[in-house]
C-alpha cells in the first residue's frame, strides 16, 4: 500500500510551505492580484489534477466511461479522489495537462466520506500540497480545478460562500452525513468531482465532490474538507484500503436539554435515541428510545455529528462510557461498539 515517506504529509496540519516565491514575473505586471493568485495557483495544481477514466463492468462485460478527475497527493502515485467518481470499478486510466496517461487502480475508497485512494503506475508524478480546510473563512477565495472529460485544466474561482455544511452519503444500507463540507460558488463543470478546491497559495483544501442543482442554490459547489478527519481517513485508506468505524446501533437527533439539566452540565442540547438496532450493541447495553445522550468516553455529545466523529476504529470491540438521563435522571452504562458492516 503506501510508502510510509509520505504519511506525515497526509496526517500533518497543513501548514506545508507555499510552493510559490512571492515574486511576480514580467508578465505578472499585466495582471491586477486576483488574476495573479489564480494563476500562480493553476500554474501549481494543473499539472497534479488529472482525469479519470475507469473501467466498469456492464451486463454485457467491461465497458470504459469517464469518470471524473483526482489529485495527485505523492510523486509515487497515489490519486485522491471522490469515492462516487470510482464507485463500481477497480481499475482504469488518468491522463494528465501533458499529455501524458497512466493505469490507475483503487486502492481503498470510503462512500461514508465520498473519498477514494487510487495508485497509478508511475513514480514521478507531480503532487499536490494539502492544507487545511479547518483555518478557511467564508469570502475567503478559493480555486477549483478539474480536469473533466479529458479538457485538461478547467479552472473558475470564487469564494467560500459558506462552511459547516452537511452531505448525506450512503453504503448500502448504511447512510451517514459528512460534516464541515465546503460550499462555494466557483463553478463545478461535469466531470469536475474528485478535483482539487485550493485556497490561494496553492494548497488542496477540499475535494469536489457536487453540484447542488436548480432549486437548491443554482450554481454552488460542494467539497469534502481536507482537514484531520479526512487525513485520517486517506491515510487509512493508503495503507489498509478501507476506513474502519464503530457501530452502536442508534438513530437520533439534537435535542434541547431540560432546563435543570442545561444548567448542571453547562450546555443546551444531547443526542436522543430516537431508535434501537435490535441486536445491536446499543439493544445489548440497555438503550431505550427517549434517552438522552450526554457524553461518550467522557467526550461530551450535542449533536450527531459529536457522535460520528467518535465512531472510528479507535472505540471498536472497547467498552466505553455512555453517559444518559432518563426519567428525570443521570446514570452511566457501558457499551461496547462493534466495526461497522456496510455490505
Amino acid at each position: 500500500m503506501a510508502d510510509v515517506r509520505y504519511l506525515d504529509v497526509i496526517l500533518g496540519d497543513g501548514d506545508q510551505s507555499s510552493s510559490f516565491d512571492g515574486e511576480p514575473k514580467e508578465d505578472d505586471e499585466a495582471l491586477d492580484a486576483y488574476s495573479r493568485v489564480i494563476t500562480r495557483v493553476a500554474d501549481r495544481l494543473i499539472p497534479s489534477v488529472g482525469n479519470l477514466r475507469v473501467t466498469r463492468r456492464g451486463w454485457r462485460g467491461p465497458e470504459a466511461q469517464g469518470g471524473g478527475s483526482g489529485v495527485v497527493i505523492t510523486p509515487d502515485g497515489f490519486i485522491l479522489t471522490s469515492a462516487h467518481v470510482v464507485a463500481g470499478s477497480n481499475r482504469g486510466s488518468a491522463s494528465f495537462a501533458d499529455g501524458s496517461e497512466v493505469d490507475i487502480e483503487i486502492v481503498g475508497a470510503d462512500p461514508l466520506s465520498d473519498l477514494a485512494v487510487l495508485r497509478a503506475s508511475a513514480n514521478s508524478l507531480n503532487p499536490a500540497d494539502l492544507g487545511d480546510a479547518a483555518k478557511l473563512k467564508v469570502g475567503q477565495l478559493v480555486v477549483a480545478i478539474g480536469n473533466p472529460l479529458g479538457f485538461a485544466g478547467s479552472v473558475t474561482a470564487g469564494v467560500v460562500s459558506a462552511l459547516g455544511r452537511s452531505l448525506p452519503t450512503r453504503a448500502g444500507s448504511v447512510s451517514r452525513l459528512v460534516e464541515n463540507v465546503i460550499q462555494t460558488d466557483a463553478a463545478l463543470h461535469p466531470g469536475n468531482s474528485g478535483g482539487a478546491l485550493a485556497d490561494s497559495s496553492g494548497r488542496v483544501i477540499g475535494i469536489n465532490t457536487a453540484v447542488v442543482g436548480p432549486g437548491v442554490g443554482q450554481g454552488l459547489g460542494l467539497a469534502v474538507p481536507i482537514n484531520a478527519t479526512t487525513r485520517r481517513i486517506v491515510a487509512a485508506l493508503m495503507t489498509e484500503g478501507r476506513f474502519r468505524r464503530a457501530y452502536f446501533g442508534i438513530a437520533g437527533g439534537p435535542r434541547p436539554l431540560p432546563p435543570r439539566l442545561a444548567r448542571e452540565t453547562g450546555r443546551e442540547r444531547g443526542v436522543e435515541v430516537v431508535q434501537v438496532v435490535e441486536g445491536s450493541p446499543a439493544a445489548r447495553a440497555g438503550l431505550k428510545p427517549e434517552d438522552l445522550i450526554l457524553d461518550v468516553d467522557g467526550r461530551s455529545i450535542e449533536g450527531m455529528d459529536d457522535l460520528q466523529r467518535l465512531m472510528v476504529d479507535d472505540i471498536i470491540g472497547r467498552t466505553v462510557a455512555l453517559r444518559l438521563y432518563r426519567d428525570g435522571r443521570v446514570f452511566t452504562i457501558d457499551i461496547a461498539p462493534i466495526e461497522l458492516v456496510t455490505s
